[in-house]
């Protein structure tokens, strides 16, 4: 395997046939569409915007920069006939975003899986108009169920409680939701069982993510990694689990039951069992950039296309260009000892 993918590239325009099937160079199409709507973030967690980085003096985007909701909205029309079936709003933290709700309704018209990832901290504000406006489910990231352990992981002074409530007028609005763990070594494994035994007997699916290598700034180490298997270990000493068969090409997470029917979770192994082979995924960060790999080190320029007047089909063409060409599988590569290299930051892509 070459390093062809650790590079974004230009590749020359080609007229095709939206009715092809659009796959990348290993066969992968393209269905998921995660789209960072702010760069901007009300949480510093270590693993993604430390404090010593991202500080009072960091210039964030301007918001000129930015993507207008409705360039988003023509972004996500215009790339329809190449098979997108499901949108995610990111950040950043997304709900920093003024009027979201305003693209939600824009996004709805589009007959799309409409999910949002946030930290919860402003959500029972946002819940119930994000609904009424077409908002399907919801992915909140929790990584602690302790004020203290919360606290020292997202640095900053925010009662949990916050998030709890967020959680529950989401859960009262009728948004399906998910909530996201990431355990790291040293910090957070005590937070497992916890977190379970808060969320079982739950609607909500409980997920576990290995600690992952993104961006440049978190100092991530292999040593920090716990892995799903230590992960599901853990929680079937005490909750005996049963793995459930994936439904879907593309899922993130594996799956399993509580054996005695108390809902289920989920682990990502993104850094143990990497799954780059089923990856469906394409990202727009905030200013307008696409980009192929979460770990990439360069996008390529949508805003631009935009804003100087290309048409619908101008680009879809331009995308359906770029995904022929991505071969990109980092993480199968990073998990053969390969050289990483400078990465997007994630709070300019979402995770």
């Amino acid at each position: 395997m070459s390093n062809e993918c650790f590079q974004s590239q230009k590749f020359p325009a080609r007229n095709v046939a939206m009715t092809e099937p659009l796959l990348d160079k290993i066969s992968r199409p393209l269905r998921d569409l995660r789209i960072s709507v702010t760069d901007r973030c009300n949480f510093r967690c270590r693993y993604c915007m430390p404090r010593e980085v991202f500080d009072a003096d960091f210039e964030f985007l301007q918001r000129q920069r930015l993507l207008t909701f409705e360039e988003i909205n023509r972004v996500v029309k215009s790339l329809l006939p190449l098979g997108i079936k499901k949108v995610r709003i990111t950040g950043g933290e997304p709900l920093l975003r003024r009027d979201l709700a305003n693209l939600v309704a824009m996004l709805s018209d589009h007959d799309l899986d409409l999910a949002l990832t946030t930290n919860a901290s402003l959500l029972a504000k946002y819940a119930k108009v994000l609904s009424k406006a077409g908002l399907n489910r919801v992915t909140v990231s929790l990584d602690a169920m302790d004020e203290a352990t919360f606290q020292e992981m997202n640095d900053v002074e925010l009662s949990i409680q916050q998030v709890l409530d967020g959680i529950e007028v989401a859960h009262s609005s009728g948004l399906d939701l998910k909530i996201n763990c990431v355990i790291q070594r040293g910090v957070n494994e005590h937070a497992i069982l916890p977190l379970v035994e808060y969320f079982r007997h739950t609607p909500h699916v409980l997920r576990f993510i290995e600690y992952m290598d993104v961006g440049n700034t978190n100092a991530w180490s292999l040593d920090e990694v716990v892995s799903v298997e230590e992960i599901i270990a853990k929680i079937s000493a005490v909750y005996p689990l049963n793995p459930i068969p994936r439904t879907h090409v593309g899922d993130t997470a594996s799956r399993y039951s509580f054996a005695d029917g108390g809902g289920e979770i989920g682990v990502i192994s993104s850094v143990s069992a990497p799954f780059c082979g089923n990856c469906n995924r394409a990202r727009i960060s905030a200013d307008g950039q696409i980009y192929t790999c979460l770990f990439a080190s360069s996008g390529f320029d949508l805003r631009e296309r935009l804003r100087r007047g290309d048409s619908d089909d101008e680009l879809a063409k331009f995308v359906s260009n770029i995904w022929r060409g991505r071969d990109d599988q980092y993480s199968q590569l990073r998990s053969n000892n390969i050289q990483t290299r400078d990465k997007i930051e994630m709070s300019y892509i979402g995770g």
